[in-house]
């Protein structure tokens, strides 16, 4: 039996996607591309912006227009919140949202006549009280680990809470012993993933307490963090982060708004000047890190005043570039019963003005890193005779294919060259 699994959104949901993926090959089944032929085809999807989910639904709509009549199985955030909806959409065999995702495997299989296990989900199972560790693998040099699920912050635009429940998180000592497992693979680099990654622990174990652990995996060279919030950022994090070979000096900081007014009204936990001053320690102690924000445009309450604040914060913080996204109303969000509405053209009109600035600032970082000498991971795709890799802070370098590089790291100084090859041979 072939599967094809089309996974949308956060790095999270690719790290359960792979898990995923890995318990059906155990079963039997080969995994192929999502544009190939197949049995079962899976949507993993998002509910993050209205434009999520309408890539999630055209995703579902190629895959229940083939001529075949393959089984189409909608799990994820946008099945959490929508699965009457989604249930409605001919071709679809089922709905499965996060409280049921643990049970996905055994119901492929028992619908495609591989296993007699009942196919409708147990009634006391529910993903959104417990944790499942999972994580990526295919890729010869990075993994996606899953170390955290769930958020207690319900920020008044965000749905995400209402899709994957509270936060809760994995062990130390499971990290550490999935991380070994990865090892064993020949992985050399983990981005360690979650909803709210900060909150890991749970008020029992901490997060710096895991990094700390997990820089004494034998065969890991680098871990990534792949998001934090600015008030969970402590400063003992950034100088461990400083001070460690292991931990790259990447960082993924969500800022959301550069208006005090606006992250209120967001109830965001911290203000323009808790994240400037996490931003400036971080250079302090690693001038080349990356830093990327997340900003959102078009917020209920950003007025024009607010905007320009919000313009002017972000052009004053040496940050690497941005991941821009327009406001989108999420129904049962505390937002979407506020007032003040800022007009939609307006929206994309301000996430193009973001946009224009985030391109100027990764040119920026690029320059000011030209010259320098950074480890270099080589990954193992291969496109018109060129490879790539990515630095310890994250600037994308090419070179002729070598495939005796593939999965090892090596010491390159970055050129100004536009030419495919950045280093030197």
């Amino acid at each position: 039996m072939r599967v094809a699994c089309h996974t949308l959104g956060c790095k999270l949901n690719f790290a359960e996607s792979s898990h995923l993926l890995r318990e059906l090959a155990e079963r039997g089944f080969e995994t192929v591309e999502f544009s190939e032929p197949a049995d079962v085809y899976i949507i993993n999807s998002c509910t993050v912006t209205g434009i999520a989910e309408k890539k999630c639904r055209q995703a579902i709509h190629s895959a229940t227009r083939k001529e075949w009549h393959p089984l189409v199985v909608v799990t994820g955030c946008y099945a959490q919140r929508n699965a009457e909806q989604l249930k409605q959409i001919e071709g679809v065999w089922l709905v499965v949202g996060n409280d049921r995702k643990d049970q996905l495997c055994t119901m492929i299989c028992h619908a495609v006549g591989m296993e007699s296990h009942p196919s409708e989900p147990e009634s006391d199972s529910d993903d959104t009280k417990k944790f499942h560790i999972a994580y990526s693998y295919g890729d010869r040099t990075r993994s996606f680990l899953k170390i955290q699920d769930g958020c207690d912050y319900f920020c008044t635009y965000c749905a995400i809470p209402f899709a994957r429940g509270r936060s809760r998180s994995a062990t130390v000592s499971d990290v550490v012993e999935a991380a070994s497992a990865i090892a064993s693979k020949g992985v050399k680099e983990i981005v360690l993933t979650g909803i709210n990654t900060g909150t890991f622990g749970n008020g029992t174990e901490t997060f710096e307490e895991l990094l700390r652990r997990l820089t004494q995996v034998e065969g890991i060279e680098r871990y990534r963090i792949s998001s934090i919030e600015p008030n969970l950022l402590t400063d003992s994090i950034v100088e461990l982060v400083a001070g460690s070979a292991k931990l790259m000096p990447h960082f993924h900081v969500p800022l959301q708004a550069g208006s005090d007014t606006v992250l209120r009204a967001m109830h965001r936990r911290y203000d323009t000047a808790l994240y400037a001053a996490k931003i400036e320690l971080i250079k302090k102690l690693m001038p080349n890190a990356c830093i990327a924000a997340d900003l959102m445009t078009g917020f209920n309450m950003e007025g024009k005043r607010e905007f320009e604040e919000s313009v002017a914060f972000v052009e004053s913080l040496p940050l690497s570039y941005l991941h821009v996204f327009t406001y989108s109303e999420r129904p049962g969000t505390a937002a979407h019963q506020l007032g003040g509405l800022v007009p939609v053209a307006e929206r994309r009109r301000r996430s193009a003005v973001m946009h224009d600035i985030s391109s100027k600032k990764r040119e920026q970082f690029f320059k000011q890193n030209v010259g320098s000498t950074h480890t270099v991971l080589w990954e193992s795709e291969c496109k018109n005779g060129v490879m790539g890799g990515w630095t310890d802070n994250y600037i994308r370098l090419q070179r002729p294919y070598n495939p005796d590089l593939v999965g090892n790291i090596t010491s390159e100084t970055i050129s100004a060259s536009n030419e495919c090859f950045y280093g030197e041979d």
